[in-house]
């Protein structure tokens, strides 16, 4: 593909999507961190847990559902093949899907994530212009007409960037601009901005080995910025053109950094891996485009694996472990201060509204609580899931949906 000149006249980087109510375009939401601003959520409820509106089969992936007006939008796997698929959100009936030839032994890279991970899919696709942006396990990248399903364009990631080794593709994209935002797989081929309309390259940053956990937008000072995890660290970038603005160590022993990056205020940034990656907190400052990046702790006591993790009132809050036993933990996000260590979930995923998190585990167990300084005050807990629960939930109102390996459900969580 041959690259095209065009010049980025205004990047708006706020990291949100056309945020209509009854909107989840993109991983991690409205805002791309988990937070949800007008969800409607009951105090309490039954002991069996919230009314269930429908439940259906689904192949294996992990790719949150995001949703559109009354479309919902996922990937799975089925056989040899991935699927991107349209359910109708009040039925949970198919209403167009894609598919393609993706073979599990494509690339050679099934020996790293198969056996512990799954087939996949594990990205998550993005919702914009009218079309559905997809990538899958090898680096099949599709844009979509969100209505129907057919296929605007296509491209073979490993193919048109020559990428020799990588791990499967994870991370998932970031709508900016015109543009979609797009680490290289697991590769060490750096970043890429694609021209949503035709898949054209906009930019290219310089080589570096990117991880597989996906691009968070950031406002340093007034400068608009994306935050890249890498392999062995953080990599600040600039949107209009690419180029490296900054970068900060964050090893572990794989080079696995799977979990997002998290704002939080002052210009702090958590960041926490497993594999002995364990958890840092940045402060960033610029003046003049020159950015500085001081460390203000690190704690190798909470290590986040592929899970995320939120900030509520200056307390950053996530699953702590990898191999073993994951405990929701608590950190004072400002000065590293170990707060309190919660047994009673397995390793979760979370969403924060209005204070309060609304969490399911691995086990598929769905909770309700709330989490101060000195603990987690649990509402409402009930079994809702059972095989491998390792997709985000996702909210829209009082519509909770969320997946296993083996299905979708519905929920209705509203006073």
């Amino acid at each position: 593909m041959r690259a095209i000149g065009i010049t980025l006249l205004a990047v708006v980087l706020v990291p949100s999507l056309a945020n209509a109510q009854g909107d989840w375009l993109q991983l991690g939401g409205p805002t791309r961190d988990f937070r949800v601003a007008n969800g409607q959520v009951a105090d309490e409820w039954p002991a069996e847990g919230p009314r269930e509106l429908w439940r259906r089969a689904l192949g294996e992936g992990y790719s949150s559902i995001l949703v559109r007006d009354h479309t919902l939008i996922t990937m799975y796997r089925e056989g040899d093949r991935e699927v991107v698929v349209a359910l109708d959100a009040a039925t949970g009936r198919t209403r167009w899907s894609h598919g393609y030839d993706a073979p599990l032994q494509h690339n050679g890279y099934v020996d790293v994530w198969l056996n512990a991970a799954g087939p996949g899919p594990y990205s998550t696709p993005l919702v914009a212009d009218g079309s559905v942006f997809s990538v899958g396990i090898d680096g099949a990248l599709h844009a979509l007409d969100l209505e129907t399903g057919a296929e605007q364009w296509s491209i073979d990631l490993v193919a048109e960037y020559a990428l020799e080794e990588y791990n499967a593709f994870a991370s998932s994209a970031l709508a900016l601009g015109d543009t979609l935002v797009l680490p290289l797989g697991g590769s060490a081929g750096g970043v890429v901005a694609l021209d949503r309309a035709t898949g054209a390259e906009v930019w290219r940053s310089e080589r570096f080995a990117v991880a597989p956990g996906s691009p968070v937008p950031l406002d340093v000072d007034g400068q608009a910025q994306l935050v890249i995890v890498g392999q062995q660290e953080l990599v600040g970038i600039a949107p209009d053109d690419g180029r490296t603005l900054w970068r900060h160590p964050h090893p572990n022993e794989l080079g696995l950094n799977l979990s997002m990056p998290v704002r939080g205020p002052d210009g702090l940034l958590f960041i926490s891996s497993a594999y002995d990656g364990g958890s840092r907190v940045l402060r960033l400052r610029q003046s003049g485009g020159d950015t500085t990046v001081d460390e203000v702790w690190a704690t190798n006591r909470l290590r986040v694996h592929f899970s995320n993790a939120v900030v509520v009132d200056g307390v950053v809050i996530g699953s702590s472990g990898d191999f073993g036993p994951a405990f929701l933990t608590a950190f004072d996000l400002a000065t590293g201060e170990e707060l309190w260590r919660e047994r009673q979930f397995a390793r979760a995923h979370m969403l924060l509204v209005d204070g309060r998190l609304l969490l399911v585990d691995e086990d598929g167990d769905l909770a309700l609580a709330t989490a101060t300084r000195d603990g987690l005050e649990v509402q409402a807990q009930a079994p809702v899931l059972t095989d491998n629960a390792w997709t985000p939930p996702t909210l829209v109102g009082n519509r909770l949906y969320l997946r296993d390996r083996q299905h979708v459900v519905a929920l209705d969580v509203g006073p």
